[in-house]
């Protein structure tokens, strides 16, 4: 059984850990609203040129209905992807997983009553994680940064834990009929 001392360092370094993760999570999502948005800038400079260069309306309809249907789908993927939405989450996430790492540290003497609340506090931000959000380099890169300290659960799956076995089920099967043993 872990001590009070090393399930709290355990606590800081999974903290530590999902700090740098949300913030990689949230630079990335924050990259790709970023690159949403510059096509719909785009659209709408080229929205103005072509309503000014003609007086006709009739000349411009075609060009204006491309454009037009260019923007809706960008707009239509960017809704779809949620970009801003989990940078947000992600940020958010991120500074009170921060702020949680600075009370575990500027506590000078941690009770069991205060490590049971900064470890429900803990995975209630967990919980409140799309980890299928996050891109596998970024966890890799976490995982590398940590790779002698405690990770957080949710982060195994990417170091390898999770390996598949050479042989297939087809094997497997024929050996297990070969030795006589019944299913």
């Amino acid at each position: 059984m872990l001590s009070l001392e090393e399930k709290v360092e355990k606590l800081l370094s999974k903290s530590e850990a999902l700090v740098l993760l949300c913030s990689k999570a949230s630079g990335y999502w924050s990259f790709v609203k970023f690159c949403f948005a510059i096509p719909l800038v785009l659209t709408s400079s080229a929205m103005c040129i072509i309503n000014s260069i003609s007086e006709d309306a009739n000349e411009v309809k075609i060009p204006n209905i491309v454009v037009n249907a260019a923007s809706v789908l960008i707009m239509s993927l960017n809704n779809s992807i949620k970009a801003s939405e989990k940078c947000d989450v992600f940020r958010r996430i991120g500074q009170q997983l921060l702020l949680l790492t600075g009370k575990i540290e500027n506590d000078n003497e941690i009770t069991e009553e205060d490590f049971k609340l900064l470890a429900m506090t803990y995975e209630n931000l967990v919980n409140d994680m799309s980890f299928e959000d996050i891109p596998d380099r970024y966890k890799r890169q976490v995982i590398e940064s940590f790779k002698d300290r405690y990770l957080p659960l949710q982060l195994n799956g990417t170091i390898g834990n999770n390996k598949s076995f050479k042989r297939n089920s087809a094997e497997i099967v024929m050996q297990h009929q070969n030795t006589g043993a019944s299913v």
